[in-house]
């Protein structure tokens, strides 16, 4: 407990999954916590969840525009930042040839585009010392199909935990990735598929776990808090793979 007592923290897509229990850790190891989420309904489920003590923004993860306003209220709200946890993200999974120009671009906006400019505009907020940690995927390691542009947004994210690393760590800012694997979380229902195909996707899934099982959201946010913390102050530029060793077959 207190591991981020009197840090602040903004976390993006923080309404549900992996966002949200964030959001909890956080809170129970004392730091102070603004989320964003783009859905009315699950950002009002969010605040009367976690109480008026938490700051809650919508805000669109795609839109360059909206990074600049989002950074100027985490600014007016905390003065300076310490954690920023980038976990806004969308999941569009197709075979290649059923992928156009304005999907292929919304994946990249919301999971690339969005993340790198809210950094950049951050830039000025951030204190000394500062910990970023982006949210990837075991996706960017292995070859599922259907994968192919998601896989490479969280690569992409790979990428800049490495190279923002050694830009940003003269500053006493981290920076370093968690790679979670299937988790138990509302993304799956927002697939599109019915009960049935979801059921057997779901299956298809686990299969492919060596730890047999879905993770769950708390323990993706464990690693969270740590790499957060002050404990994590020599990890930089590294990737917490999160798999139930998925990535190792």
């Amino acid at each position: 407990m207190n591991r981020l007592k009197d840090k602040r923290a903004l976390i993006t897509g923080g309404t549900t999954g992996i966002g949200l229990e964030t959001a909890r850790e956080f809170l129970n190891e004392g730091a102070r916590v603004a989320l964003t989420g783009k859905n009315p309904a699950t950002l009002d489920a969010a605040r009367k969840e976690l109480g008026s003590e938490v700051l809650i923004i919508s805000s669109d993860a795609s839109d360059r525009a909206a990074q600049k306003e989002l950074a100027q209220t985490v600014s007016r709200a905390f003065g300076k930042l310490d954690v920023l946890f980038l976990n806004a993200g969308i999941v569009d999974l197709r075979p290649i040839e059923q992928w156009d120009e304005a999907a292929f671009d919304r994946s990249f906006g919301v999971n690339v585009k969005g993340p790198y400019f809210l950094v950049q505009a951050l830039l000025p907020v951030f204190a000394k010392p500062a910990s970023i940690v982006l949210n990837a995927s075991v996706n960017a390691h292995i070859g599922m199909p259907n994968t192919s542009v998601y896989g490479a947004t969280k690569a992409a994210l790979l990428s800049f935990a490495r190279t923002l690393s050694g830009e940003l760590i003269s500053r006493g800012i981290r920076v370093n990735a968690v790679s979670p694997g299937p988790i138990s979380t509302p993304l799956y229902g927002k697939l599109g598929l019915s009960e049935t195909d979801l059921k057997a996707v779901s299956t298809s899934i686990q299969n492919q776990i060596p730890a047999g099982r879905f993770g769950n959201p708390s323990e993706i946010a464990s690693a969270i808090v740590f790499l957060a913390s002050d404990e994590s102050a020599f990890t930089v530029g590294s990737e917490f793979m999160i798999d139930g060793g998925m990535g190792t077959l």
